[in-house]
């Protein structure tokens, strides 16, 4: 009964207190080392993350690296932060953006839509062939590990590790530490394979001509004239608005929980695989749904300004990095080292798809600036939306195409049911519930449907009304 004591149980909280603010302050340190290195050797040109180097400098003091000084509690404190950081990633989503307009944009969204959804179910079915044809024959892996590439290209680390209790339970043990070393591969390649198919497309003539060159300077003159004119609200000490925009975050992440909790119940309600459903779904793809209905509160009551959209971005980023730094510095180098071949597989499968329908499907599915809208599309289905974005400056510097609003719109769509969301969750319990043939086999089918639909929408919009 001494557990029990005031005094045991104040000394054990504070204990427990002490271990996570060690375990924060080192990993935010880290962080730090990581981003000072990645400033020197520029590696935001060549589109490498920052955080990944942290993440490696982790992996190296981690107790299984080859300097190990960080103790074992520690990274098992580390182990449970993705999930808490990619909430709060979704969180801060659609704070610090204004809501799209729909007028004009169905044609391009449609596109996009269509596109994304070729792309991700596509993952599915070259993941499941490939476990099929090559990795069940040769090794007899797991049917679960045909769902890595959707949930570490599209979903990223923070999917990735998120997934690894649902991957255990399901007979896959191994499959968060696959996930998170695919989705490093993803990033990668995303921002490196990514940059040489813009140089490409450069030299191919596919980017959007620019008949009018914008000068700079008159731009941000522009800019600056369109700023001077609109009312400002009054100026807020920076902590003040630090405490707004957390705050903002909370209440979208707490809606999240709500709307979670309600999902639980309805699907309690019904019983059997349903409920399972309903019980392995996390909290953050529900998030973004509490980041939007917050932003759209925002701007219904006139007061938009109470979210910065730099501090909402300083949110995501710093979620974000210390996501991927935490994910990367707890992977399992032995079980890599024994699983290499299924991983380099899987990640060349996933590859290969992402190329073909960027290159060959897109120019048929989206308007004349298919191809910034495709690379746009590229990067966030094989690395991270940030890849996407870094990946549409270098075709489009100077915005001249409409690649961002679409993209942004069919996020907004997508996102709560795609890269991490209620599809990436059923998958799994759909394998081993179905068996791998027949998900893939649907996989196929919805494919099928979202390219043909894309197809036809060009001849659609032709008709005269």
């Amino acid at each position: 009964m001494s557990e029990l004591l005031p005094g045991s149980w104040s000394g054990g909280t504070l204990h427990e207190l002490a271990w996570l603010a060690l375990a924060g302050s080192v990993l935010s340190l880290i962080l730090a080392t990581g981003r000072s290195i990645g400033r020197r050797l520029q590696l935001r040109l060549w589109g490498v993350p920052e955080a990944l180097v942290a993440g490696l400098i982790g992996l190296l003091v981690a107790p299984s690296g080859l300097l190990p000084l960080l103790p074992d509690h520690l990274m098992q404190l580390w182990g449970d932060l993705p999930l808490v950081l990619l909430t709060l990633v979704f969180g801060s989503l659609m704070l610090g953006k204004p809501l799209p307009k729909l007028g004009g944009l169905w044609r391009p969204v449609s596109g996009q839509v269509c596109l994304a959804l070729v792309l991700a179910f596509g993952q599915y079915v070259v993941g499941g062939l490939a476990v099929l044809l090559v990795l069940q024959p040769l090794l007899g892996v797991s049917p679960v590990m045909a769902c890595l590439i959707e949930v570490a290209y599209e979903g990223g680390h923070g999917s990735a590790a998120a997934m690894g209790p649902s991957y255990a339970a399901l007979g896959f043990p191994g499959g968060q530490d696959l996930g998170l070393a695919m989705a490093t591969v993803g990033l990668l390649s995303s921002t490196l394979v990514g940059g040489v198919v813009v140089v490409v497309g450069r030299q191919r003539g596919w980017l959007l001509a620019q008949a009018t060159p914008t000068n700079p300077q008159d731009a941000s003159s522009q800019a600056g004239d369109g700023a001077s004119s609109m009312p400002s609200p009054p100026p807020r000490p920076p902590w003040a608005a630090w405490a707004v925009n957390l705050a903002l975050v909370g209440i979208a992440v707490l809606i999240g929980v709500v709307l979670l909790q309600l999902v639980q119940l309805g699907t309690d309600a019904i019983g059997g695989d349903v409920a399972a459903v309903g019980q392995s779904l996390p909290v953050f793809p529900l998030a973004i749904i509490g980041s939007l209905l917050v932003r759209w509160l925002l701007e219904r009551t006139g007061n938009s300004h109470w979210a910065s959209a730099p501090i909402q971005n300083e949110i995501g980023t710093l979620s974000a990095d210390l996501l991927i730094t935490s994910a990367t510095a707890c992977l399992n180098l032995a079980l890599l080292a024994a699983d290499w071949l299924p991983l380099t597989v899987l990640a060349l499968a996933g590859l290969t798809w992402n190329l073909g329908v960027t290159l060959l499907l897109a120019p048929r599915l989206l308007p004349a600036d298919w191809f910034e809208r495709a690379v746009l599309e590229f990067g966030q289905a094989t690395g991270v939306a940030a890849s996407g974005l870094l990946l549409l400056r270098m075709a489009d510097p100077d915005d001249h195409s409409q690649a961002l609003p679409a993209f942004s719109l069919k996020q907004l769509l997508l996102q709560p049911f795609l890269a991490g969301g209620v599809v990436t969750v059923v998958a799994p319990l759909a394998v081993v519930g179905w068996g791998l043939p027949t998900w893939t086999g649907f996989c196929f089918a919805l494919v099928v449907l979202a390219g043909g639909t894309g197809l036809l929408l060009p001849q659609l919009g032709k008709r005269p009304i």
